[in-house]
């Protein structure tokens, strides 16, 4: 499995717990659980997991290939995890085998409806694929936080998501090589970033970046995360004291700040990493910094 710098979906507690509960289940069960998912081990050569118990290093060894920082793995091995449960109530066992699962999985936001099917209480944001920066660590933060406070904590999610514009804003002109200046305001902040990537309206650049079409695109991109950061200023984000908490904010306000944040950051970083992204043809090359070949 690629290594990468995206936030794991899936606690290590959690599969660990798994793991556990294939102690009781016979080694073709496991196998069939995964890989009728699409899941395959990884080589006895590979793993990095020792154990005199074959189940669970069976149950590892297919663990152990799945990216769990990637959305569509995580989803494909909950489903596993479903079969693995149904295991348990096919053979009817006792205990308090259910309970040692769910509390697990409750922490990480996800709850086992009555039908034993695995449910996100907090559906993550989306991530994106951050190899290959410099210096990740205030986008992962932000993340991190938004998908935290999605459901718990509504002014959180709004706060974090108006620090993951900034963080993304940050990270784009460090990446570029320009300066940055740490009292600027969200809106010149927004401008400045976009500008150096050439997505500001005012570049002129052929094909379809060009066109009048992709700038009222890019224009409600940037009114979007302006938006954001108006809308924590305004008392409904974490950031600033405040003398009474905000009222009538909701879960959906939660999800409107962190859909969007998240839409304009996967733009700016797209962009950023596209060899064929027009900043590159019409912006000066960035100063190079020790030890970084360029952007």
């Amino acid at each position: 499995m690629a290594a990468t710098t995206r936030s794991e979906l899936i606690s290590p507690a959690t599969r660990v717990a798994f793991r556990s509960h294939c102690t009781g289940i016979n080694l073709r069960d496991i196998a069939v659980a995964w890989e009728g998912q699409g899941f395959a081990p990884v080589a006895p050569d590979e793993l990095n997991y020792q154990d005199t118990g074959a189940r669970r290093s069976s149950f590892q060894s297919y663990a152990q290939a799945v990216d769990w920082s990637d959305r569509s793995h995580v989803e494909r091995a909950l489903l596993v995890f479903e079969d693995l449960m149904r295991v348990a109530r096919r053979d009817e066992w006792q205990g308090k085998w259910l309970e040692d699962l769910t509390v697990p999985l409750e922490r990480d936001g996800l709850t086992v409806d009555e039908r034993g099917r695995i449910l996100w209480i907090k559906t993550p944001p989306r991530t994106h694929d951050l190899s290959g920066l410099r210096d990740l660590s205030g986008i992962l933060a932000e993340l991190d936080r938004v998908h935290r406070d999605l459901s718990d904590d509504p002014a959180g999610a709004i706060g974090s998501a108006k620090q993951l514009i900034e963080a993304t804003a940050k990270t784009v002109l460090r990446e570029r090589g320009l300066p940055i200046d740490e009292n600027a305001k969200m809106p010149a902040l927004i401008k400045q970033a976009q500008k150096a990537l050439a997505l500001d309206a005012s570049a002129v650049i052929p094909g379809p970046d060009g066109t009048d079409a992709v700038k009222k695109i890019l224009g409600g991109a940037a009114a979007i995360a302006v938006g954001i950061a108006e809308l924590r200023n305004r008392g409904y984000g974490t950031g600033h004291g405040q003398a009474s908490a905000p009222t009538g904010l909701g879960v959906r306000h939660a999800h409107l700040a962190a859909n969007a944040a998240i839409t304009w950051c996967e733009l700016m970083l797209d962009t950023l990493r596209d060899p064929a992204a027009p900043w590159r043809r019409t912006a000066s090359p960035a100063p190079s910094q020790p030890g970084h070949a360029g952007p």
